[in-house]
């Protein structure tokens, strides 16, 4: 009777097994849902290019989905700011509330390239550290930071910006990094700028990639 009784442990322990291990190798549903933040430099003449910045918003509205989220805000001299914020939304379930949502989106980008007024400065870190903290709170699985700018950062008298980005599973993409006069004499400093906020980017746990060709942007979201 023993014998028999450890025999329908064993197979009763074995049985409970089978269904444990299947619910710890079948984790939650993957997270697709997309977020996207993108910053958009004031600062000078820069100012001239944001009908190219709309273009890449127009690109994002048609390209993400019920879910995802997006936000566009400006760098000027004190970029980590509600203030600074243009739009920001996470699309509806419902296509028919999305679509509204989208062309909100449009409507209140295309006021601000046409009354937008140039920055003195350009805190491109403050701007950053914004994103990634709109960033979390989407709860998004894929998360990417957009910086319309010539990547040239101009900190207002007493600000201090030494500080590392968290920007793990964050894609960074720079876009439209145009040459200042400066890089013209000195090409130089155009790739020290670039290489600069490279290395910021990956040692904070992020990736990095620059596309300058704005007709090539298929590639701009990863999801």
């Amino acid at each position: 009777m023993k014998t028999l009784f450890k025999h329908y442990r064993r197979v009763l322990a074995f049985g409970l097994l089978i269904p444990m291990a299947l619910l710890s190798g079948c984790g939650g549903p993957e997270n697709r849902a997309r977020a996207v933040y993108m910053l958009l430099d004031t600062s000078g003449t820069y100012t001239q290019q944001l009908d190219k910045a709309s273009n890449i918003v127009s690109y994002l509205l048609m390209r993400l989905d019920s879910g995802d989220s997006l936000a566009v805000a400006r760098i000027d001299s004190g970029s980590f700011s509600e203030k600074d914020i243009i739009e920001r939304t996470t699309f509806d379930e419902r296509p028919s509330v999305a679509n509204n949502q989208k062309r909100k989106f449009r409507s209140i980008m295309d006021e601000f390239v046409k009354t937008a007024k140039s920055s003195a400065y350009t805190d491109i870190s403050g701007g950053m550290l914004q994103a990634v903290e709109w960033l979390k709170e989407t709860g998004a699985g894929d998360k990417t930071i957009l910086i319309f700018s010539d990547l040239k950062e101009e900190l207002a008298k007493g600000q201090i910006r030494k500080f590392e980005l968290q920007l793990d599973g964050v894609h960074v993409v720079a876009l439209n990094v145009t040459k200042l006069n400066s890089d013209n004499i000195d090409p130089r400093e155009y790739l020290t700028r670039v290489d600069q906020w490279e290395r910021k980017v990956l040692k904070g746990g992020g990736s990095w990639k620059v596309i300058n060709d704005l007709e090539k942007v298929d590639g701009l979201l990863q999801g």
